[in-house]
Order: structure tokens, then sequence, then C-alpha cells
């Protein structure tokens, strides 16, 4: 079982990334702009009032909308979407369904899909 406090981690470990000030969420900085890779979900618990974080859950860039459709398909219990992230290569991770390799996966290659870069060598 995961939590935020491995995400932070494994996160943060990879080259150039930081976190958001204020709020759950990881970025990198692509030519100028600041491209997240993995943040809370922000859960709709009631219609007509503003959204609130999930921190059992986290939403992941994916490179692509095949990718996206692949990790779906894997296994409902630990990827989902929602309608707020139609035609957007993002999908949802339950923290506790996932172990810390499978989250290690899931955030490098977020980060990568987002133009993270390794240290030039």
């Amino acid at each position: 079982m995961t939590s935020q406090a491995d995400v932070r981690r494994l996160a943060l470990s990879l080259p150039g990334a930081k976190e958001e000030e204020g709020r759950f969420a990881f970025f990198v900085e692509d030519k100028g702009k600041r491209k997240a890779f993995a943040w809370v979900w922000l859960e709709r618990l009631h219609p007509k009032k503003a959204r609130v974080p999930q921190p059992k859950v986290i939403a992941v860039r994916v490179a692509n909308m095949d990718d996206k459709y692949y990790l779906l398909g894997l296994d409902e219990e630990k990827f989902f979407t929602e309608d707020h992230y139609n035609g957007y290569p993002a999908v949802m991770v339950r923290l506790p369904k996932v172990k810390v390799a499978e989250l290690r996966e899931l955030l490098t290659e977020a980060w990568r899909a987002a133009g993270g870069k390794p240290p030039e060598s």
C-alpha cells in the first residue's frame, strides 16, 4: 500500500521535479513552462460544491490516449478516469492498490511524458 509520502519521495527523486506550493502536485519545467506530471485528485462529492482533495488518489500524466486506455484496461481497482478527464492524457491511481515499485514506474513515465529529462552526463 502506498501513500502521499511515497508519491512525494518518488516524485522529488526525479531530476528537475518540483512540488507546487500550496497543493499536492508535482511538475517539471519544459521550455520555460510548468508541466504537471502528478497531482492529488480533486473529487466532486456534490454537484453544486467545489471539488475536494482525495488523498488516497492521484492523477498521473500519460504519454498519449493509447497509454491511458491501456492502463484503464489493466486493472479497474487501480486505475480509473472521470468525465473531467475525457480527452486528457491522465489516469487516476488508487494509492492503496499499487505497490511502491508500480508507483515508481508510473511516476517516472508521467515525468517523461511531461518533458522530464535525465541530467546531462
